[in-house]
């Protein structure tokens, strides 16, 4: 039998080729519903398969791209996100409960309820206009992955680039979508003027636990080619091994950063897992439905980086974690980044070439 198709709210059921498998109530929301065993063997019974779930894309009537950020521990002070939610369904997403603010859940809803910013290109030519910009670098994500699947047919991503790459924009890109090499020309244009640089995440090696826990981002190998690609185009490039999760993926490190580094990786950075809000309710499940045997061991594993608790908001730990079991994964990583040469200092990136747009699109006769 296939799986049904679903295009409501909220399956009762298995649902296949997500993520979550929950859509749990938000931290806004005063009602909480609670489907009761019976409900749930009778959808079993209906769909034996599961259901899948059809992914909706709405418009978001943004006003600005260009959002400021105040975290002391993140390396970039502005952001352009073009979608919020993410298609990818990453059951770890710390970005899951910004779907909250909607009324929807951190859930399924963030994986296949997703607002896109059509707008984006000529609200980003506008901001960039603006004197009082200087071509301070970008950060293109953040929140969500600009090279999500939806991207493919949209092209917001690809149409933004374009503008940076005509002003020589300085940009950073952290992406798991082996999509990216479709915009080598322009990240090419970038790179000669010392105006970008990329990350691409790789959380493991295994292909089957990459689907698992990321179910529609691009499979490891994939990954990996695509920062080769971006490596022989003079793109600078590292790898993102993030999150680590203790019990799961963190026996991988060496790993990863071998194949990072024979792809052409230059650099390499690492955060730990973090489940704020009902991210933890998405994860918890996820991980008793796919590893019911080491589930408890790997909740503890994390509570110990937590001081006892699933998450951490302070700066200077959220990312790293604290504790025996986090200093362990830190010394891990920071000898095999030392002797694989990716230790390196930050790739640094250049406003010197920044050239302002007009909003017409034709520059002055002059302008170099």
């Amino acid at each position: 039998m296939d799986a049904c198709d679903f295009d409501g709210a909220l399956p009762f059921g298995v649902v296949r080729g997500r993520g979550a498998g929950v859509n749990p109530s938000g931290r806004y929301e005063p009602v909480r519903l609670h489907v009761l065993g019976e409900t749930l063997d009778e959808a079993l019974d209906d769909c034996p398969d599961g259901v899948q779930v059809r992914t909706r894309v709405y418009r978001d009537n943004a006003k600005t791209v260009i959002n400021p950020v105040d975290s002391p521990d993140l390396p970039f002070k502005w952001t352009l996100n073009p979608y919020r939610g993410c298609e990818h369904g990453c059951v770890y997403c710390y970005a899951r409960p910004t779907h909250e603010t909607f009324g929807m859940s951190c859930g399924l809803d963030f994986e296949t309820r997703l607002f896109a910013k059509l707008d984006a290109p000529d609200l980003l030519r506008r901001e960039l206009t603006r004197p009082k910009w200087q071509g301070e670098p970008i950060m293109l994500a953040g929140i969500t992955d600009v090279y999500q699947p939806v991207e493919r047919r949209l092209r917001i991503t690809r149409g933004c680039l374009e503008i940076m790459a005509e002003c020589r924009q300085p940009i950073s890109i952290v992406t798991k979508g082996s999509l990216i090499t479709r915009d080598l020309d322009l990240l090419s244009t970038l790179a000669r003027h010392q105006a970008v640089q990329v990350f691409v995440s790789v959380t493991t090696l295994d292909a089957d636990l990459a689907r698992s826990m990321e179910p529609r981002a691009s499979a490891p190998r994939a990954r990996l080619d695509a920062m080769r690609d971006l490596s022989d185009a003079g793109v600078p490039v590292g790898v993102m091994v993030a999150p680590i999760v203790p019990g799961l993926n963190d026996a991988e490190i060496p790993g990863i950063l071998l194949a990072a580094r024979d792809a052409g990786a230059r650099t390499a950075a690492f955060t730990v897992l973090r489940l704020p809000y009902q991210v933890k309710t998405v994860f918890l499940d996820w991980l008793r439905r796919e590893f019911p045997l080491k589930a408890d061991r790997v909740e503890g594993e994390i509570r110990r980086m937590r001081g006892g608790a699933l998450n951490d908001s302070r700066f200077g730990t959220r990312f790293r974690g604290e504790g025996e079991r986090a200093e362990q994964i830190r010394r891990l990583f920071k000898v095999f980044k030392s002797r694989l040469g990716l230790d390196r200092e930050r790739m640094a990136l250049s406003s010197a070439s920044f050239r302002r747009p007009t909003l017409s699109g034709q520059r002055a006769l002059f302008d170099e």
